[in-house]
């Protein structure tokens, strides 16, 4: 594969017989050519299914870069800037990525993955038509692949983008193909599991961080930051999703603290620094390889947290426990669910979600439960999904996020592992502590 011309006139020429290196193959997560065939193969079934001759992908980074989630799962393509791609039924795959600059010598893609060997420097839509002609595809039917998910559900396809290639193939039929993807991505192979299961080992690390450097006096931002170092040192990538809040669990009643569930940048981390008697809660991904881990833990800075907070972090635990066996293949999302809000119904707990979200090269994919029936988006209370059964390889975080709102209302605790559906009980990726952490 040639570098990507056209380059300044000044410029001199690579090397004609020179190549990307591989050397980076060896430090960067790779997926098996084989898991690769097996969905190249699965979505091309799909599409001839559906009349479609062509997959154009319209990617970006919306949402912590999620929007670029069907581009990683078909053709290891993740790209803060962006990304644009031709999957065909027939031929090979197209990618277009960065800005020339970002490209010389040559396009870093062709030095981390082996699944595709064609990409070309962004040219707009213009590029992509290009391409669709010249393999006879301007009359055919094109599937528009962006993303949604059950929080993110208007599809992420930039209006101009759509508006050209309309104008530029008027004798084309453009449709949304998304769901095709989303689809596919709902069950996870083996091998997706495994990388997931390195994620939850780094993940399991960033637990650890967290309980080290919960001090006082230590600022919330140096606690958030050895968390992210830590994710980024053991091999994840620097994608920050990291749901963090602290403060004080006794305060005036008048004062309302943000003590039920964390914060999203940039309103955490602040430079506030922890005091004897604080909670910290947190909610963080980690990503691996394109796949991302959920988490939650609660730490409370103290030799002895009060007795409340005791009682909601043991009805956590509980639910932790539900879930193990409620996330199991065959089961419907009605029984799941009320298996696991049984023992905060019990306790007479409320929460903020309770329930579970599924996930993978984004989050939170379908099915996710984590309100109560009629409360909030009908994407994520259950509205409708109830029947839906569970099925072998789907992968979860789990959302325990409690409070006893007869004792505070602004003051609860976090707790989740990441769990696999597998036939008799869950699989745990993580091995969160079901401990309180409680750092004098």
């Amino acid at each position: 594969m040639t570098p990507n011309p056209p380059f300044p006139p000044t410029a001199k020429p690579v090397p004609e017989r020179a190549r990307a290196t591989r050397e980076l193959l060896k430090y960067v997560p790779q997926i098996s050519l084989k898991e690769r065939d097996r969905r190249w193969d699965k979505a091309r079934k799909r599409m001839l299914m559906a009349g479609i001759d062509a997959l154009v992908f319209l990617g970006n980074d919306i949402y912590w870069g999620m929007g670029m989630a069907n581009l990683r799962y078909l053709l290891q393509v993740d790209a803060q800037l962006g990304a644009y791609a031709v999957f065909p039924l027939a031929g090979d795959p197209v990618v277009w990525h960065g800005v020339v600059h970002m490209n010389r010598p040559t396009s870093m893609y062709l030095s981390t993955q082996e699944w595709f060997a064609d990409v070309r420097t962004y040219g707009g839509m213009t590029a992509i038509v290009d391409e669709l002609k010249s393999r006879g595809l301007d009359r055919s039917r094109l599937g528009l692949v962006g993303f949604s998910s059950t929080i993110q559900t208007t599809p992420t396809l930039l209006h101009d983008d759509v508006v050209n290639l309309e104008r530029m193939l008027p004798h084309a039929q453009l449709s949304d193909a998304s769901a095709i993807l989303q689809d596919m991505r709902m069950v996870k192979s083996e091998e997706e599991i495994d990388i997931l299961r390195c994620a939850g080992k780094i993940a399991r690390k960033v637990v650890d961080a967290m309980v080290a450097a919960a001090r006082p006096g230590v600022t919330e931002a140096e606690l958030y930051a050895d968390m992210i170092r830590t994710q980024i040192a053991n091999g994840g990538e620097p994608n920050v999703f990291n749901l963090l809040a602290s403060g004080p669990v006794e305060h005036p009643p008048e004062e309302l603290w943000h003590l039920l569930h964390g914060c999203e940048q940039p309103l955490t981390p602040t430079t506030r620094p922890l005091r004897q008697g604080d909670i910290v809660v947190a909610e963080w991904h980690t990503k691996y390889g394109g796949y991302r881990c959920h988490t939650e833990y609660t730490v409370y800075l103290g030799k002895q947290a009060p007795k409340e907070l005791r009682r909601i972090w043991d009805v956590s635990v509980e639910c932790l426990e539900a879930s193990k066996a409620a996330l199991t293949a065959g089961r419907t999302i009605r029984e799941a669910v009320a298996m696991i809000r049984r023992p905060a119904e019990r306790a007479g707990l409320d929460f903020v979600e309770l329930g579970f979200h599924a996930m993978g090269t984004a989050s939170p994919e379908f099915p996710t439960v984590v309100y109560r029936e009629g409360f909030g988006s009908n994407a994520l209370n259950g509205h409708n999904i109830g029947e839906f059964v569970l099925e072998e390889g789907m992968t979860f975080g789990n959302n325990i996020d409690l409070h006893d709102a007869r004792w505070k209302p602004d003051v609860g605790c976090m707790l989740s592992d990441f769990m696999v559906v597998r036939p008799r009980e869950a699989e745990c990726l993580i091995g969160t502590p079901t401990e309180l952490a409680q750092v004098g």
